[in-house]
């Protein structure tokens, strides 16, 4: 059965003595014709029960991967075997109800999920479920006649006051075990943890993490020397692996010009002797148009040569920077016209070298081969006395990144399974975990399980009241506060304990030992979490609380619902329909 929402209405109008009337269409060669699609408009509290179903049902879905006892879901394929995941935002994201009003209030919540992946990278269970709170509690005021208005308004205000507070207690990160302890967390796999800890000390600050494919069944990270550029390739037709939509290259020479490439005479002589050498080809350019990139085109899909062209980096004369950063990484002759080198004089000696290239829509990343370790650290060093000389904050900040994509490695995970299930799984651990590292070294770190929001909802009440003076604001704002708990004890639950006692116990043990302490669901013992290593980014945190409170608090003024009206369709007259759309997709006779 399938759903169709077109209703179909012909009319035609007709003169009559007293001006023009509509009646129905006599003649198939009327030319007045109207398609309009029915809606359906339900009103308060009839449009919010409808949308708080919805949230609650992808809500109830989400909330049990909570937390390192959370469980799993499984995800129906249409094709190929069923998904096992543990993440939030992918299982959310697969949720399509039934009923039209219901599926709006599924697509808010995915909303919320999609926006806290978006900006932290993880957290969207957390933001989850603090949104289904913040709704089922916020409409039981609503129903006793509070002002929806101000109580969306007081949500907002509390949800700036708690991130700044967040802000304020959140600790730095203190080294490389920190990281380890929040891609523990975030993965729910000590040796996961592990791995991207090992990742990010080996390749420091300036360096960058990608997650592939292994063929084995075990886990293993490799270390390369490399740099990445924000270009894509110039045609889609250079695309190598359809599946992936990449260009990949093994050992290609590599080729750094200013000059844009026209002309396909001014490259034919390099063309030449890379089709007698056998080797793929990388060339970097202001642009290719024209004959010459009809000719590349025609040779990569003919197979007479393995090559693919991006566009030079920058603009002005920090392209020219960029460029020569690339020549110099790979070891290639810069050929530009001020350096008295033209295309047509290029020889095979002149173009650099890499290990591999893998080139993206928007993105293209060098892996060099290593033997210009030497001349990257000199240009490295002219760098940093370039941004300690520069006028302005702007030219400092483009040094900066500059040193990055020439100091930086790449770290790839290679991730091992004995299912094609499992390997699905684990690939969307490691993505959160390498996000929640990225968050925690950018805003810090806050004690996790929920302890951080459970200490704000037993600390900061008093002084949420005092900013907030409007009684409804006031409302609203303690919606949001009461809602902070539902992380917590949510995550008691999963763990089989009742998630008001764990709730409780964390508030007290915080009274009693301060900020840091809360309930470590693994092992089932309460103390210092930052010492147990049970930590969560601080950002995560942030905009769970902003994301939640701005979908919950525009749900609880929704006044009216406006949904297209499904129609039932048999098989047969689906199988009309396909057929009509079929003969009128012909080409006329």
């Amino acid at each position: 059965m399938k759903f169709a929402s077109t209703v179909l209405l012909l009319a035609a109008v007709v003169p009559s003595s007293s001006g023009f009337a509509f009646a129905p269409r006599q003649s198939s060669s009327s030319r007045f014709a109207t398609h309009l699609g029915a809606k359906h408009v339900s009103f308060k509290e009839e449009s919010r029960k409808k949308l708080v179903s919805g949230i609650n049902q992808v809500a109830n879905a989400v909330k049990v991967t909570l937390g390192p006892k959370g469980r799993n879901v499984v995800l129906e394929r249409n094709y190929g075997a069923p998904e096992i995941v543990n993440d939030g935002v992918t299982i959310a994201r697969e949720i399509s109800l039934r009923d039209p009003e219901e599926n709006v209030g599924a697509r808010l919540v995915q909303e919320v999920a999609q926006k806290s992946d978006n900006k932290a990278g993880d957290g969207t269970t957390t933001s989850t479920i603090m949104t289904q709170a913040i709704v089922n509690q916020g409409m039981r005021s609503v129903t006793s006649g509070v002002n929806p208005v101000a109580l969306n308004q007081g949500i907002k205000k509390c949800a700036n006051i708690l991130s700044d507070e967040i802000q304020k207690i959140a600790r730095p990160v203190q080294g490389i075990e920190d990281l380890k302890n929040v891609a523990t967390i975030a993965s729910g796999s000590i040796e996961m943890g592990r791995i991207i800890a090992t990742a990010f000390d080996k390749i420091g600050e300036t360096g960058s993490t990608v997650v592939e494919e292994s063929q084995t069944l075990f886990d293993e990270v490799e270390f390369t020397e490399g740099l990445t550029i924000d270009r894509g390739f110039i045609s889609q037709y250079m695309v190598s692996d359809q599946e992936r939509q990449v260009c990949e290259q093994i050992n290609p020479r590599i080729l750094v010009t200013d000059a844009k490439i026209d002309n396909v005479n001014d490259i034919v002589p390099l063309l030449e002797q890379l089709v007698k050498a056998k080797e793929p080809v990388l060339l970097i350019a202001e642009d290719i148009t024209g004959d010459a990139l009809s000719a590349l085109v025609v040779n990569k899909m003919r197979g007479v040569l393995d090559v693919v062209a991006i566009k030079a980096p920058g603009f002005g004369q920090r392209r020219k920077e960029y460029l020569q950063d690339i020549a110099i990484a790979t070891g290639s002759t810069f050929v530009a016209e001020e350096v008295g080198i033209t295309l047509d004089s290029v020889q095979l000696s002149m173009l650099g070298t890499a290990d591999r290239i893998v080139v993206a829509k928007e993105l293209t990343t060098i892996v060099t081969d290593g033997t210009q370790a030497d001349a990257i650290d000199a240009r490295i060093a002219q760098i940093r006395r370039e941004a300690e000389q520069a006028d302005t904050d702007f030219d400092r900040e483009k040094a900066i990144e500059r040193v990055a994509a020439l100091g930086g490695g790449i770290a790839r995970i290679k991730v091992g399974a004995a299912t094609e299930t499992e390997l699905k799984d684990k690939k969307l651990r490691y993505e959160d975990a390498l996000n929640s590292v990225d968050s925690a070294k950018e805003m810090g770190i806050i004690p996790g399980g929920g302890a951080c929001l459970a200490y704000l909802q037993d600390t900061l009440g008093d002084r949420v009241r005092e900013a907030i003076t409007d009684e409804d604001e006031q409302q609203g704002a303690m919606i949001l506060m009461r809602s902070l708990s539902a992380p917590c004890m949510q995550i008691g639950e999963n763990a089989g304990i009742e998630g008001a006692v764990i709730l409780s116990k964390v508030q007290q043990a915080c009274r009693e030992n301060g900020f840091g302490f809360g309930w470590n669901a693994a092992t089932g013992e309460y103390g210092n979490l930052y010492d147990m290593g049970v930590i969560d980014p601080a950002k995560v945190a942030v905009n769970a609380i902003e994301n939640a409170a701005s979908i919950a608090g525009l749900v609880l003024t929704t006044e009216c619902v406006v949904t297209e009206i499904p129609k039932m369709m048999t098989e047969a007259e689906e199988q009309a329909l396909y057929d009509q759309q079929g003969l009128t997709g012909l080409p006329p006779q």
